[in-house]
């Protein structure tokens, strides 16, 4: 029988093929270099598969730069609402009494907003169909890592369905359980806190003018991110955090119940919220590999570090690490994944991944607490954050990305 294996030539191998590996494919072959990319599951494009990502991202503006540079912004922006206000509302009791609320204004940090929310199966959707049309791109869905072999100039990638690649650098964008990161030999250290976070839609009687508001009570944020009109009604994606056992009851919930108990976390901010779709529920952890490179391979996204859904710093941070690598391999391409590349990027990113990891556990670990110690401290931390002006500014500044 005629060997129908393929081996694959190109300048980078990118493990994932999620929205941190489409960007990454993305990124990297509109700066002139050849991409293959490949993932073991077909990209889920729609609202109602059980396996659609049903949670929203707010891409702030280093994102949307980003976007711009490589031109996968005009293909966007018609899904993108733009993200004027955040508001901080702080909650005690059940049903939840408001103590005090803030609100954060993109106009302190310019004239364009703090970020632009999509959803996720919509980000993967567009950006699937981009990368159609790029020429400089294999994608190779459907198929997964296998192994790898490193050599002094180059790696040799072996998939599930008997193909190879060979790539001067390999990315690996596949998730917190990255295959291609194991294969490297990287380690991960993971923090658990037995929570879980139940994302979805709603409809809702009240318009969301354009604020992103998350409300504090126990065990973690409620979290309302504004999203553009659905059938003529005002629509919001919900990421919702609570310990283990109540997120799955929540998760399990007849939809009258569900949304008699929603109306009650919200306060009832946007009127009565009606379920739009399906509900899906993720574990929360904090894990970070324990260094961003080895050899010629580099981890980007999840695979680098995965962060509790506070403040849009999960894909945003994975965002940065993109930028980060890009510059390198831009400002030397003759280099590209050499020891001291590897070497820089390590530099570039380290030390903001972790200060963001320390920072998000440390308020993950005060907003969910029900101690009425620890909401004391949650309060107080609100007013001094946003009352002093240069200290709200430069929290501002911090959240939307590396100085």
């Amino acid at each position: 029988m005629p060997d129908t294996r393929t081996e694959h030539q190109a300048d980078i191998f990118i493990s994932g093929g999620g929205i941190a590996g489409q960007v990454t494919a993305a990124a990297f072959a509109a700066a002139g270099f050849t991409v293959v990319m490949a993932d073991p599951f077909v990209p889920v494009t729609t609202a109602d598969e059980e396996a659609s990502d049903l949670r929203s991202t707010a891409f702030l503006r280093p994102a949307r730069q980003l976007f711009d540079r490589i031109g996968l912004w005009p293909v966007l922006e018609p899904h993108a609402k733009p993200l004027d206000q955040l508001a901080v509302i702080d909650t005690t009791g059940w049903p939840p009494v408001v103590r005090d609320r803030r609100v954060f204004r993109s106009d302190d940090m310019g004239e364009e907003p703090f970020g632009w929310n999509l959803m996720n199966w919509v980000v993967r959707r567009e950006i699937w169909d981009y990368l159609q049309t790029q020429p400089r791109i294999t994608p190779l869905y459907g198929t997964g890592f296998r192994s790898i072999v490193q050599r002094t100039g180059e790696i040799i990638v072996s998939l599930t369905n008997g193909d190879q690649v060979r790539a001067r650098m390999g990315i690996a964008a596949d998730g917190k359980f990255s295959p291609l990161r194991e294969a490297a030999g990287i380690s991960v250290s993971t923090t658990r806190y037995g929570q879980k976070s139940l994302a979805f839609t709603v409809t809702h009687d009240a318009p969301h003018d354009n604020i992103s508001t998350e409300i504090y009570n126990e065990g973690g944020p409620f979290t309302i991110v504004p999203l553009p009109d659905m059938d003529g009604k005002h629509a919001s994606a919900i990421v919702w955090m609570n310990k283990g056992p109540r997120a799955q009851e929540l998760m399990d919930m007849e939809v009258p119940a569900f949304e008699d108990v929603m109306y009650e976390r919200s306060t009832g901010l946007l009127g009565r919220m009606q379920l739009m779709g399906n509900r899906s529920v993720w574990p929360i952890i904090t894990q970070t590999a324990d260094q961003l490179s080895s050899g010629r391979v580099a981890v980007v996204a999840e695979a680098a570090h995965a962060l509790p859904p506070i403040g849009a710093q999960g894909l945003n941070t994975s965002l940065n690490d993109v930028i980060s690598l890009l510059e390198l391999a831009e400002a030397s391409p003759e280099t590209l994944g050499d020891p001291a590349m590897m070497r820089a990027y390590e530099k570039a990113r380290a030390s903001d991944i972790s200060r963001r990891a320390r920072v998000i556990d440390l308020f993950n670990r005060v907003t969910r607490s029900g101690d009425s110690v620890m909401q004391a401290v949650r309060l107080l931390g609100l007013k001094a954050v946003h009352d002093v002006a240069p200290m709200r500014k430069r929290v501002m500044r911090a959240g939307l990305g590396p100085s």
